[in-house]
């Protein structure tokens, strides 16, 4: 049984319990800090969690949703190549943030 909602209709998998497939968001190999100085790649510095976008989840799933954009820690991942894609695999509990959409209109939704 897929659901639609659930699972994107070009990727020949379906997800199980509480699993998320992402598509990670591309990590460029310097980033910029707020001042302009250009850090490199090889730069060790604290842990960074990675941003990627959920493709596809489990029925279990409660929290996220398909198009999400969620926060997670790249070193505990799984990676999975599929259609020669790269995807990484996350259960819900490795999932730290999922980020709240951006209003174009400004509206705050309140009823006055």
């Amino acid at each position: 049984m897929t659901n639609a909602a659930t699972q994107p209709g070009n990727l020949p998998i379906r997800m199980l319990h509480d699993r998320l497939l992402v598509e990670p968001e591309t990590d460029a190999s310097e980033r910029q800090s707020t001042a302009g100085l250009v850090i490199p790649a090889t730069a060790v510095g604290p842990k960074r969690l990675a941003w990627a976008k959920v493709v596809a989840k489990g029925e279990h799933v409660r929290q996220v949703d398909v198009g999400d954009r969620v926060l997670y820690d790249p070193e505990e991942r799984a990676e999975v190549d599929l259609g020669g894609k790269d995807y990484v695999l996350l259960r819900e509990r490795d999932v730290h943030g999922v980020a709240e959409s951006d209003e174009a209109d400004g509206s705050t939704g309140l009823y006055l």
